[in-house]
């Protein structure tokens, strides 16, 4: 399948690693301008390098910005004239008891999560409603539906973008324009691979056994019972970049392997 992406312009936020990553490099094989984002200059060098290593012919560019602080973002902003597409995809992560999360833990949870979104959506947004053309992407999660109480100020986060995805979608009724959201499930990712190697040498397992098992204990829902791969998860992303995807808006699509029950 062709899916046309020539000439279009991404940008993918939290891109130098995991479902990021994947998404960018899935992007740029598609025939799309990708800026990489991440929060240094050798960590974007060290991706794009890597992104070109495999596909040479690539338009790959990279901006550095640390959604902890508004300046960084302003300044993200003032080196990108436009762009076709943005994936709203960085995001922190802290498993806490809820009563130990403090007021400044919730509020950086949410500024980086929700916030780094609203930033960028409401400066790129505007410009592809002009010009009619243009994919939003929110990488939300599983958790946004069933919030794990092991990291709720996380889930809340989640929660936050389906209806943030939502809402602007409503504001793109007559155009090209879409905004969706994406629910991915247990992913892996660098951060999963380690822990699942951690898990691995505790238990005397080897790292597949270590994951599967992990699946089925821990999300007994998950009808693929196995982590699902970043580019299991950015394949769908980059579809719904796509101008192929032109009839999908508003939505939160779901790439969770059935761990969210579905009720019919």
């Amino acid at each position: 399948m062709k899916l046309n992406l020539e000439g279009k312009k991404a940008l993918v936020t939290g891109s130098t690693a995991g479902i990021g990553f994947a998404i960018a490099k899935g992007l740029a094989a598609e025939g799309a301008s990708v800026y990489i984002n991440g929060r240094t200059q050798d960590r974007i060098d060290h991706t794009i390098s890597k992104i070109k290593n495999d596909l040479p012919e690539s338009n790959v560019d990279g901006v550095i910005a640390d959604f902890d602080d508004v300046d960084s973002i302003d300044h993200l902003i003032d080196s990108i004239e436009q762009v076709d597409i943005l994936v709203n995809n960085v995001g922190i992560f802290e498993p806490k008891e809820f009563v130990e999360i403090s007021d400044e833990e919730w509020q950086n949870m949410f500024d980086v999560n929700v916030m780094s979104g609203v930033r960028l959506s409401r400066s790129f947004f505007p410009g592809m409603l002009s010009r009619n053309w243009g994919r939003v992407i929110f990488i939300s999660s599983e958790s946004g539906v069933q919030v794990d109480p092991r990291w709720i100020h996380y889930g809340m986060t989640k929660t936050a973008l389906l209806g943030l995805s939502n809402g602007l979608a409503r504001l793109t009724r007559g155009k090209d324009v879409t905004v969706n959201s994406i629910l991915p499930g247990s992913t892996y990712s660098e951060g999963a691979k380690t822990f699942v190697e951690g898990l691995a040498e505790e238990q005397g397992k080897s790292v597949e056994e270590a994951g599967r098992d992990f699946i089925l204990e821990e999300r007994p829902h998950c009808l693929l019972e196995r982590f699902a791969t970043t580019d299991e998860v950015a394949n769908l992303v980059v579809y719904l970049c796509s101008p192929l995807a032109s009839a999908t808006n508003g939505a939160a699509l779901r790439v969770e392997g059935g761990t969210i029950p579905t009720i019919l």
